[in-house]
């Protein structure tokens, strides 16, 4: 198993099963479910946080990154879960959350205690000679990035919520203690670890004030230190394991930056999140805004992504879906008129891609956005923050509530449907802590027996063990220009693909160059090509041309091996 013929499968733990009726997962549900994680044919499963938290921020508000969250299970459940994926050849993938700490972690109770030491583990300020707050910096999840330091007369760093202290890294004794939660989890046979929102850990000194009219997140994203420090921790904790695969949440970055940090010549991470791609629905780069996305973007930046970390040795970690974002069926596609040919046009543009394909839970069987109708259904402190602001702003109630729903992090939050139950869906025999709203259509078992949805995943993750031109294929751009069409090619030898993916729900030509004339469908969404096992069964792309051009149906996906 490598770095390129990989794929991770993403648990939000708290929504995949719960074991024991409370209507909240845990580690049991999950050890329960083993067997059908193992069927998808993944590689590695990433656990969103399930450490010991207040749940501020459902779990990314860690106050003790060396236990488990008595509420998802015990240490030796964790223990059966490693060794239950084991047996399947699947590695566990843990969150670090090491860009700061819950107000509730010891570290931060002793610096409120008075203790020096751990003062220094924080950026505390006193106000400016005018008592405005230290930098005007604005808290991703709304409201100043600054927060009362008890009653010293000192502010806190929260660039999130401010129940979110950002840690120091400057200090040698932080990053010898991130490199101590690492290692914690190596000991107990963990390899890999994603790391959130980790390129924010090299904030420059000092502190200062975003000018007028810019984006105060360029005072604090992949500053130079980031890179050594990336490089201390990888040399003091992970890249002793020769088979350990790291990946990085990165927030508003660059090619550039990305392909740096994951460049396997600097010894720093194997592969990078990056989110340009979903924010081509953001009205001026604002989330809480609601217009249709733009699809020329979307190329665009899929495009610069996949053409500049080649180009710069780096390699991207390819995904649709997580848990901080709306489902992409709902966003790109349209689930209602063309549910599975969405859903599966979606997951071949991802997967035949070059870099290494997540897949979020629910994704492999075409989950979709909650049919909710009010602020009070969700949860996530970001949505009602969201929500509160744009209503005081004087937006009204329904419009405001649109917004949200259309962005909500709590859309990819709702229970895993693994069955048409009510109101439980298969989750949980008790109360889901999240209101699952459409498993009579959309679960597992409706999935196995009769959808298509899930077995075109599963073919496509076997394609990308079986082929190295999809695993480490050169990529190029095709069609750029196109309305319709998203497409690109891959090279690997003497093998050539075409990957062609229609985002409409119309017809739709397009030119297929001469070179794949006599090429053989690889794969398609429509007519049972997903099923095909064998290379000698493909189909010829020679019986749906015509005068050198191929009809896509309604978001069809097409791949065409030369």
């Amino acid at each position: 198993m490598s770095l390129t013929d990989s794929v991770v499968y993403q648990i939000y733990p708290k929504s995949f099963r719960d074991s024991s009726g409370d209507g909240v997962g845990d580690l049991r549900g999950i050890i329960e479910k083993v067997d059908y994680i193992a069927s998808l044919g993944v590689d590695h499963v990433w656990f969103n946080p399930f450490f010991p938290s207040p749940g501020r921020d459902n779990g990314y508000d860690v106050s003790d990154y060396c236990a488990i969250d008595p509420a998802m299970g015990t240490m030796e459940d964790f223990d059966e879960l490693v060794a239950a994926l084991g047996e399947h050849g699947i590695c566990v993938m843990l969150d670090m959350v090491l860009n700061h700490t819950s107000t509730e972690h010891k570290w931060f109770q002793r610096a409120l205690a008075g203790d020096p030491v751990y003062q220094d583990y924080y950026y505390l300020l006193p106000p400016k000679e005018d008592g405005s707050l230290p930098t005007n910096w604005v808290s991703k999840f709304g409201g100043p990035a600054w927060a009362p330091f008890g009653d010293t007369g000192l502010y806190y760093l929260c660039l999130y919520d401010r129940t979110q202290a950002d840690l120091n890294w400057h200090n040698p004794a932080v990053r010898a203690e991130a490199a101590g939660v690492v290692n914690f989890w190596r000991a107990k046979g963990v390899k890999d670890f994603r790391f959130d929102v980790i390129n924010v850990i090299g904030k420059p000194l000092p502190l200062q004030d975003a000018p007028t009219g810019t984006d105060d997140r360029r005072m604090y994203t992949d500053g130079p230190l980031v890179h050594d420090y990336l490089r201390e921790l990888c040399a003091a904790s992970f890249g002793q394991d020769p088979e350990a695969m790291t990946v990085g949440e990165m927030s508003s970055t660059t090619v550039e930056a990305c392909a740096g940090y994951s460049n396997p010549a600097n010894g720093e991470l194997s592969m990078v999140f990056s989110f340009h791609h979903l924010k081509v629905d953001y009205a001026d780069g604002a989330k809480w805004t609601r217009i249709p996305y733009d699809f020329a973007a979307l190329k665009r930046i899929i495009d610069e992504w996949a053409t500049g970390m080649q180009a710069g040795g780096g390699w991207n970690a390819l995904f649709w879906n997580n848990h901080d974002q709306p489902r992409a069926i709902d966003r790109f596609a349209d689930p209602e008129h063309y549910h599975a040919e969405s859903a599966t046009m979606l997951a071949t543009v991802i997967h035949l891609l070059r870099g290494t394909p997540y897949v979020y839970m629910g994704e492999e069987i075409g989950m979709t956005d909650p049919a909710y109708s009010s602020i009070e259904d969700y949860v996530d402190v970001e949505a009602r923050n969201a929500y509160n602001e744009l209503t005081a702003g004087g937006m009204g109630a329904q419009e405001a509530f649109a917004i949200v729903h259309s962005k909500a992090r709590d859309n990819a939050r709702t229970p895993m449907q693994w069955s048409a139950e009510a109101p439980g869906a298969g989750f949980t025999s008790g109360t889901p802590w999240l209101r699952p709203t459409n498993q009579q259509t959309v679960n597992v078992e409706r999935e196995e027996a009769q959808g298509r949805i899930l077995p075109y995943y599963r073919r496509l993750i076997a394609l990308r063990k079986e082929l190295p031109i999809i695993s480490r294929g050169a990529y190029a751009p095709y069609l750029m220009e196109h309305e319709d069409v998203l497409a690109y090619t891959r090279e690997h030898d003497d093998s050539r693909l075409m990957v062609l993916c229609s985002f409409r729900g119309h017809d739709t030509e397009v030119p297929v160059p001469e070179a794949f004339a006599s090429a053989r469908i690889l794969i398609g969404n429509y007519d049972g090509n997903d099923r095909i096992r064998s290379s000698d069964e493909l189909p010829p792309v020679a019986d749906r041309l015509e005068a050198g051009t191929i009809r896509l149906r309604p978001y069809e996906a097409i791949a065409l091996l030369a």
